[in-house]
């Protein structure tokens, strides 16, 4: 096994509710967000709101979910405007709810 794999098996799994404001709608944000998830191995799901928000949920090990809320709070798609993301009901978990990550319509 690699260094790598040994790490990730010890680090803590984290559960994130999170929403993103600004312009995140039409902008392909949910796409790009559930592309950077993937990339780093999380799973969760993401989705737009009545309210112009993003929102969703991400699992994961604690690193990889602190790199995402870091990608959601300054990134984004390219065309979108983040004026703030919050993070909320954030535990620690034994196992991960979902299978991968996907945009919810």
């Amino acid at each position: 096994m690699t260094g790598e794999s040994v790490k990730m098996s010890t680090e803590e799994l984290l559960s994130v509710d999170y929403e993103v404001y600004g312009r995140v709608q039409g902008v392909f944000f949910r796409k790009y967000t559930q592309s950077e998830a993937k990339k780093l191995g999380l799973v969760g799901w993401v989705q737009n709101t009545q309210a112009g928000t993003v929102q969703g949920q991400l699992q994961g090990p604690a690193s990889r979910v602190n790199q995402m809320q870091e990608w959601l709070r300054t990134t984004g798609s390219p065309q979108s405007r983040i004026t703030k993301a919050e993070f909320k009901n954030e535990k620690t978990i034994d196992k991960m709810d979902f299978k991968d990550f996907k945009v919810v319509r």
